[in-house]
């Protein structure tokens, strides 16, 4: 792989962690700012709503820049937010932060995905977006766990303050190392733009992005408390069982995007969506039995991130075909899918807490990501019979 492409790794790194730091620091930040803990979670909604918002209308706007012009601003918007977090003098403007923040996040995945692509042969696509995504995975595991730290003993300013450290790492390696001749279509016209809204066969696979992801987020959303008081492990023990659960997810993420590579996107989500679900599923059974529990939730990460870089290659190999001029709007558009996902299985999760129990959630979530396996085999049937082409 590129050289590049593990400067992107490094950016994605950075903004992974301010994305998912932020749900360790809530309580200090809500003690330290004097506010309840349901408004400083609008901390976590309000990034994704910032996501949600600036990965397809950004992408839109700001597609006359060179590629690594964009990438390096998008960057310093990234370390911009940040820094403005760790001085913010009140929550107001903590919130203006993180929604900022959350617009560079949205555009910088749908780019980075891109620029990857064009850094290999097409053969190695899905790899490469898998490499940028790693970097979102790897901040799981280690970013959050470590920020979550340095809040608790130094206060939540100096977690942003180190993300600031990092985004500033991120810009000098993808200024260095991304080449600037980087290829680049002519920008797109409203109707090319539009086009990407109004295909179905994209349409199709933004739907599979937000019901898959959001089928594995209704129960991740509530693993630490399922495994406290369901299983009954220790606050100690979780921590671990967590962490190593990062580790099957990154683990899972590259062979995700290998899989896809050698036989196609989706047979590759097919594969990925039957074994989350079936995952899923056993996670439900397993919760009384710590062993069994423990095992079961090891063999889900390997599954649960795996469906990111065939869902993301997917969706630029689609527009190459039905919108050629957007491809870029149609990546950003796919990751405002994911972030919908996220909030969409959060709040089902959430209801089924408070309805049925915690345990419910593994079943429910496996019966949703059966429905983006249902969606998945459809998308492909539809264009084999209509748009033949080798990655169906």
């Amino acid at each position: 792989m590129p050289l590049a492409l593990w400067a992107l790794t490094i950016s994605a790194f950075a903004v992974g962690t301010t994305e998912f730091v932020i749900v360790g620091l809530i309580p200090t930040i809500a003690q330290s700012l004097g506010v309840p803990l349901p408004s400083a979670g609008l901390l976590v909604s309000l990034y994704a709503l910032g996501v949600t918002i600036g990965a397809p209308v950004l992408t839109a706007l700001a597609d006359r820049p060179p590629r690594k012009t964009l990438l390096l601003a998008l960057l310093a918007l990234f370390v911009g937010g940040n820094a403005f977090a760790a001085v913010a003098p009140s929550f107001g403007a903590l919130i203006a932060a993180r929604f900022i923040t959350g617009l560079a996040h949205g555009v910088f995945f749908a780019i980075a995905s891109t620029i990857a692509t064009s850094l290999v042969p097409r053969e190695k696509e899905s790899s490469a977006i898998a490499m940028v995504f790693m970097g979102l995975t790897v901040a799981l595991v280690t970013g959050v766990p470590f920020g979550t730290w340095i809040g608790a003993h130094f206060g939540w300013h100096a977690t942003f303050l180190g993300v600031v450290g990092l985004g500033v790492i991120g810009f000098i390696a993808s200024a260095l190392l991304v080449p600037s001749n980087l290829p680049r279509g002519a920008s797109p016209s409203l109707k090319q733009q539009l086009s990407v809204l109004t295909s179905p066969r994209l349409l199709l696979v933004y739907l599979i992005t937000a019901v898959g992801y959001g089928g594995n987020f209704i129960a991740f959303t509530y693993l630490a408390p399922m495994l406290t008081d369901v299983t009954g492990l220790s606050a100690g023990s979780v921590s671990l069982v967590i962490l190593l659960y990062g580790i099957s997810v990154a683990v899972g993420n590259i062979a995700g995007g290998k899989l896809s590579d050698r036989i196609g996107p989706v047979p590759a989500l097919t594969l990925i969506f039957a074994g989350l679900a079936a995952s899923l599923a056993l996670l439900g059974l397993s919760l009384a039995t710590p062993w069994a529990a423990i095992a079961v939730v090891l063999f889900w990460g390997g599954f649960a991130f795996g469906n990111v870089p065939p869902l993301q290659a997917y969706v630029v190999d689609i527009a190459r075909s039905v919108a050629p001029g957007a491809v870029d709007v149609a990546s950003g558009l796919n990751i405002g899918a994911f972030n919908l996902g996220i909030a969409g299985g959060a709040w089902v999760g959430g209801l089924a807490v408070d309805q049925l129990g915690l345990s419910v959630t593994p079943f429910l979530g496996a019966v949703v990501v059966l429905g983006a396996l249902a969606l998945t085999r459809l998308s492909g049937r539809l264009a084999k019979s209509a748009f033949p082409h080798p990655a169906e």
